[in-house]
């Protein structure tokens, strides 16, 4: 059988077990369209602008624990999608961008289309490759499968040629062996042992990466029965395994100066996949490290190092006791009929099922939102890791293509969801079991309170303006209904609990605009 550089780059991703392209193509990637077409068991997913794409893609890999490839046009498509690689990289997902680039022979015609594709893809990859030849593609389509593998997950991207991508001559190749997961080592492990042992008041335990996931934080569990350690998540972390029956720990709140306080007590603070806590952004006056200034500061293990290994070992170490303190039970915070995050939240935990996915970019309601849900049923809370706005219904999206058998749950501010707000159509296409739960407050909320904390004072209509969502109100259901989406609005908890309960019953995608 002969082959094409498209058709083999594809089969040899497809060997590597590569099954889902999220893909927005141009005339560039004809050919790749064409071979991901042939090729049997791989699924083609449209978005309707690359960051949904990209966004996706890092949904999927949160969830499945290993790379879809997106199909991206040339450079300026590619860079369409970068916010979302940011957010995707910061996460540690395996990604694997296909980005057609002009036939090597037209690009000194200097095209319209003609940019630094490479150049573009540098700065939110982790890995780039440019193929030189046919032959070569399927090559870098192995090399690009170990790096994204790379633990716990990297953004490597293929740049494909078009002439590369038509031209015969090609053949797959065989996987590549991808090297086990980093192991911290044995004298970081005896080093945070003698470093708990020997504090001179309360532990802190900063957890992060695939610290959070179930396992792993049964661990720290343990660790927190021999030490009184206090756990406590990253601020924006990938994906977190939570909910009742599972070892419970607190968030390091957004602003600054709350988490210097909530840090200020602990003597001892251990890392295990993440790194020290700074300020997300710098404030006149306000410190970027947020531990205290004498706190010993103890790593464990980084983000790229195995936490579960390091956690075992730690609490091994210590002779921890087998079952872990701090498990969270069932639990429903009260409401009232007054609709906020709060109450929202308090009809999440009562309602969703076992197994659900929270894509959760809700901004101000964060904070509240993950605090009512955490005695709602075992469920995954994955968050806007990197910041770029836009991350949370393509990762929705993503994720309920990689888990079709689980209720995903999409929970999503007015401003940040305007800007990938096609993944709707995604969604509506693919028939995704997702519930979306537009909080509509009329407003870039969380700039409102940035403008004060910064320092500005007495700004006037033009500046509020600037932040104002109002005049005219953003209309979620009539934008549902143009994607496709059915769609209901509600102001009070008791409209907003029977919505959520229809919408769980509904096959395909719901959305419900709460009035706040």
């Amino acid at each position: 059988m002969t082959f094409n550089g498209a058709e083999a780059f594809v089969a040899t991703l497809s060997a590597c077990g590569v099954d889902t392209c999220f893909a927005n193509p141009g005339t560039s990637e004809m050919q790749l369209v064409a071979a991901i077409d042939r090729q049997p068991g791989m699924r083609a997913v449209l978005g309707l602008f690359e960051g949904v794409v990209t966004g996706a893609a890092d949904g999927y890999a949160r969830m499945a624990g290993k790379p879809a490839i997106t199909l991206l046009h040339l450079g300026p498509g590619l860079a369409n999608g970068l916010a979302n690689l940011h957010n995707a990289r910061r996460a540690a997902s395996p990604v694997i961008n296909m980005v057609g680039d002009h036939a090597t022979y037209h690009l000194h015609f200097n095209a319209p289309l003609t940019s630094d594709a490479a150049g573009v893809a540098r700065p939110m990859s982790d890995w780039v490759r440019l193929a030189q030849s046919p032959r070569d593609l399927a090559q870098a389509g192995a090399e690009a499968f170990v790096a994204a593998m790379d633990w716990p997950g990297k953004v490597a991207t293929v740049i494909v040629p078009a002439d590369h991508a038509w031209g015969a001559g090609a053949a797959p190749v065989a996987p590549r062996a991808v090297p086990p997961a980093p192991r911290a080592p044995d004298a970081a492990i005896a080093a945070a042992a003698e470093a708990l042992r020997g504090s001179k008041g309360p532990v802190a335990l900063l957890l992060g990466g695939r610290a959070l996931r179930a396992d792993a934080l049964h661990q720290a569990g343990r660790i927190a029965a021999a030490t009184g350690a206090k756990l406590i998540c990253e601020t924006f972390a990938a994906r977190v395994e939570r909910g009742a029956g599972r070892v419970a720990l607190a968030k390091l709140p957004y602003f600054a100066e709350m988490a210097v306080e909530f840090l200020a007590p602990y003597a001892t603070i251990l890392l295990c996949g993440t790194e020290p806590p700074v300020a997300f952004f710098a404030y006149p006056g306000k410190p970027s490290e947020l531990s205290p200034p004498d706190a010993q500061v103890v790593r464990l293990a980084g983000l790229r190092e195995d936490a579960l290994a390091a956690l075992t070992a730690l609490a091994d170490a210590l002779d921890a006791p087998i079952e872990p303190v701090g498990v969270q039970v069932r639990a429903v915070p009260p409401v009232d009929e007054a609709l906020t995050p709060l109450t929202i939240g308090a009809v999440l935990a009562e309602l969703m099922p076992t197994g659900a996915i929270v894509s959760e970019e809700g901004l101000t309601a964060s904070a509240a939102l993950f605090d009512a849900t955490a005695g709602a049923a075992p469920h995954d809370w994955l968050m806007v890791t990197g910041g770029a706005i836009g991350q949370g219904l393509p990762v929705a999206t993503g994720a309920a293509v990689a888990c079709p058998d689980r209720q995903v749950i999409a929970l999503q501010a007015d401003g940040s969801g305007m800007y990938t707000c096609q993944a709707l159509w995604t969604m509506a296409r693919e028939r995704l079991d997702v519930v979306i739960v537009i909080f509509n407050n009329a407003s870039y909320a969380i700039l409102n309170i940035e403008l004060m904390r910064v320092g500005v004072q007495n700004p006037g209509p033009k500046a509020l303006s600037m932040l104002s969502l109002d005049h005219p109100r953003l209309d979620w259901c009539a934008i549902a209904a143009g994607m496709g989406v059915p769609a209901g609005r509600v102001d009070t908890t008791t409209a907003f609990r029977a919505a959520f309960e229809r919408a769980l019953a509904t096959k395909g995608p719901v959305l419900i605009e709460a009035m706040l």
